[in-house]
């Protein structure tokens, strides 16, 4: 009995042994295949991994690329409209106004004949509400819209100011994305603007914005281009602006809107394209007129000023005793009018009105068109040589 034990012991033994050699040999294969890995195969990662470390880096190029500037138009890209308009306008053959021609053919009556223009505009309310020039606008028989989502809409009228160049207009639509307005008083020269619209009407070739991009090149300068309209407190920039750009906005790198694009220089007669000198009507003069043209209509202009002037050269300076040929000169001034009733009198030279120096006529017709029906007007004048101030409330033209 003892002798079989001893055998059985034995036998379990040698069989442990060998279980515990298998297990070994197993361990050892599987941790040799994974180091084996591990240092041969490291440099060769799955697809999927390959596939994820890929689209980071995409994704981190993108990141790189987005600035201020993308990401300000981005911001205002969905709120930029196209605007196409029909006008009547009255068209005299220019012959007709030679005498010799009238002898055959007689007064000749002027022609109405339809013109197409187009322009831009940019979005002030989820309900619909539009922003342009009056010069793209303001005489317009039927205007279009065209979204960025390439939907064309028929738009209203609802108010236009010639003087100040700026038109409302509202399509049926709700839900739309609408500009944020900035403050163009802290408009800084040098800073980065972006100009967006549809030059040339290539807008509707994709309904979308076309983007140029400058900086500030002056503010609060005064333009002369239109003996109708006041052109003033405008921002100046060299962000390239064209035809059909005309009512788009100018914004700024937070994507807030400081001006609306009006006027370009383009260096010539017969050249239509931009040279790089361009000016925006700022935002906050725009801003002043919307809650009366969305009331009325129109601003009321039609005062009664009743003076006339004209400029100082060195003749008239010599005759009136003047020391420069600063400020303008009173020529006549119209019985019963605002002028005559504030005593203002011919030979007087205005050199201030309001709190702005008078260089030239343009400083004081600039002024002076500007004003509503019921503003005042404050001037600085040298009569006999004697400054005096003088004060005017601008009365509606009966």
């Amino acid at each position: 009995m003892t002798t079989l034990t001893l055998n059985t012991n034995s036998v379990k033994m040698k069989i442990t042994a060998v279980v515990v050699a298998a297990l070994l040999l197993l361990s050892g294969v599987v941790i040799g295949g994974v180091l084996f890995s591990k240092f041969f195969f490291k440099q060769s990662p799955n697809v999927n991994t390959a596939s994820f470390d890929r689209n980071q880096k995409n994704e981190n190029i993108s990141q790189d690329r987005q600035t201020a500037i993308t990401r300000a138009i981005e911001k205002v890209s969905n709120s930029i409209v196209g605007i196409n308009v029909e006008e009547v306008r009255e068209v005299r053959d220019p012959f007709m106004n030679d005498p010799f021609f009238q002898q055959f053919f007689g007064q000749q009556a002027p022609q109405r004949q339809t013109v197409r223009g187009l322009g831009s505009g940019f979005i002030i309310s989820e309900d619909g509400y539009i922003l342009t020039n009056d010069h793209v606008a303001g005489n317009a028989t039927k205007i279009s819209v065209t979204l960025t989502t390439g939907e064309t809409i028929e738009a209203k009228l609802i108010g236009s100011d010639p003087v100040s160049d700026v038109a409302l207009l509202k399509i049926n639509k709700s839900g739309l994305t609408a500009v944020k307005f900035g403050n163009s008083d802290n408009a800084i020269i040098g800073e980065w603007v972006i100009a967006l619209g549809n030059p040339f009407g290539l807008f509707e070739i994709n309904d979308k914005p076309t983007v140029t991009v400058g900086v500030i090149s002056a503010l609060n300068m005064k333009v002369s281009a239109d003996a109708n309209r006041s052109y003033k407190d405008m921002i100046q920039t060299d962000a390239s602006i064209n035809s059909g750009n005309s009512g788009g906005p100018l914004i700024n790198a937070d994507g807030e809107v400081i001006g609306m694009n009006t006027i370009i220089y383009t260096g010539g007669q017969f050249n239509q394209g931009s040279i790089g000198v361009g000016f925006s009507i700022s935002i906050n003069r725009v801003n002043k007129t919307l809650g009366e043209l969305k009331t009325n209509g129109k601003i009321e202009r039609s005062n009664n000023v009743g003076f006339r002037i004209q400029g100082i050269d060195d003749q008239v300076a010599k005759y009136l005793g003047l020391k420069n040929k600063d400020g303008v000169v009173v020529t006549q001034v119209q019985k019963g009018g605002d002028a005559d009733n504030a005593g203002l009198k011919p030979e007087d030279v205005i050199l201030n009105v309001n709190g702005m120096k008078v260089r030239n006529e343009q400083d004081l017709v600039l002024e002076v068109n500007d004003l509503r029906v019921g503003d005042v007007l404050k001037m600085k004048i040298v009569r006999g040589g004697s400054e005096k101030e003088i004060e005017m409330k601008l009365t509606s033209k009966k």
